[in-house]
């Protein structure tokens, strides 16, 4: 794995096929609570170690794998000391940003993907919503997910106005103390206050990597995002007083998949009682009975672009970083596709607004790998 000071993006990239958390380690889910309790861990950039003010900033989508590629557009952040660390199974913003706040395991949190199977319903998590509607009373978010958020600390979080009331928030971000931002203007203005104020940690938050990569893809448009991004970090740490240290990190990177929309194949259709997860870890629900059946004609007919796996090799193999409970394990389907391809696999009852041109969710180093960076005021 890559380490070291100024310059560290010039590292070897972190190993493939598949990448798989160190949750015990140099993983997403242990910064915040080594950020807390002052504990300095060999992964850990000497920036953030000792400070007497931190702010965490994650910059949803921001692969390591991209950000090397892309060096020489984001100066700031290749200054920063720091080094690639893992993101947690699946590489998806519902889950991480979940394990990033509570500082567990998917498998203790219990959010285990963006769009999970329960009781009949498909939920998608980031809009808590289901095909019924907003599903904030027939799934409360606080009994789906009821850890208490940064070891039941209240620090300050910084994040999007329109996300302050949703039931991700309510299951992620529950009991902190929220200043909501509608520009990146405002965001800056938000977390210089709170410096000013004497706050100690601060939790803020910025999409703008992950939307411009979902609706574009990663040319144009995506590297011009990177220098605006960049713009914005360099921006941050010159508000930060002597003795705070800005850190980085995100929740997963992305790869650009194009038309590369696979439709799954008919023999497998008709094994298939529903699907959830998302295009890049695809969950299969067997018909009752078919489930080895399923897990056979999946790999025959997909096994050459995606891991195929059955729920009781990622059971066993701790893909989501400890024993699964019952109810954990009902949120999951019976066979994963599991892309190492460049391609997404198609659910037609996952729809949006566009269609999205970068995807992530699986377990390539493109997604698996992202920054934890640091530099002091």
């Amino acid at each position: 794995m890559c380490t070291g000071g100024p310059g560290v993006l010039g590292c070897a990239p972190v190993a493939e096929h598949p990448v798989l958390p160190d949750y015990e380690g140099a993983c997403v889910c242990n910064v915040v609570p080594a950020l807390l309790r002052g504990e300095a861990p060999s992964w850990m950039p000497s920036p953030a170690q000792g400070a007497r003010q931190i702010v965490l900033l994650v910059l949803d989508g921001l692969g390591w794998d991209q950000l090397r590629a892309h060096a020489r557009l984001a100066p700031t952040l290749a200054s920063m000391a720091g080094q690639a660390i893992r993101t947690v199974v699946p590489s998806t913003t519902a889950t991480a940003l979940t394990s990033i706040t509570t500082g567990l395991t998917p498998a203790e949190h219990g959010v285990l993907g963006y769009r999970i199977y329960l009781h009949g319903d498909v939920l998608n998590v980031l809009r808590w919503s289901t095909p019924h509607g907003d599903a904030r009373r027939a799934h409360v978010p606080a009994d789906l997910q009821p850890r208490a958020p940064f070891l039941g600390r209240d620090p300050l979080v910084v994040t999007k106005a329109e996300f302050a009331q949703t039931g991700f928030s309510a299951a992620h971000l529950r009991g902190t103390r929220m200043r909501g931002w509608r520009a990146v203007s405002t965001l800056l203005v938000e977390v210089r206050r709170a410096l000013a104020d004497g706050e100690t940690f601060i939790y803020a938050y910025y999409d703008g990597v992950d939307k411009v990569a979902h609706e574009y893809g990663l040319g144009e448009h995506y590297r011009e995002e990177l220098v605006q991004c960049d713009r914005l970090v360099a921006d941050m740490l010159s508000d930060l007083p002597p003795g705070a240290a800005l850190v980085i990190t995100a929740d997963h990177g992305q790869v650009d998949v194009g038309e590369n929309i696979r439709k799954l194949d008919p023999e497998v259709l008709a094994l298939v009682r529903a699907q959830s997860g998302e295009g890049r870890f695809r969950w299969l629900h067997a018909k009752p009975g078919r489930t080895r059946s399923l897990l056979e004609t999946a790999t025959a007919a997909h096994g050459d672009e995606a891991w195929v796996v059955s729920i009781d090799q990622v059971r066993d193999e701790r893909w989501f970083g400890g024993p699964l409970s019952r109810a954990a394990a009902a949120r999951l389907g019976d066979v994963a596709l599991v892309a190492h391809a460049d391609v997404s696999f198609d659910d037609p009852a996952d729809t949006g607004p566009f269609e999205l041109v970068a995807r992530h969710g699986s377990l390539t180093s493109a997604e698996m790998a992202i920054p934890l960076l640091a530099a002091r005021g």
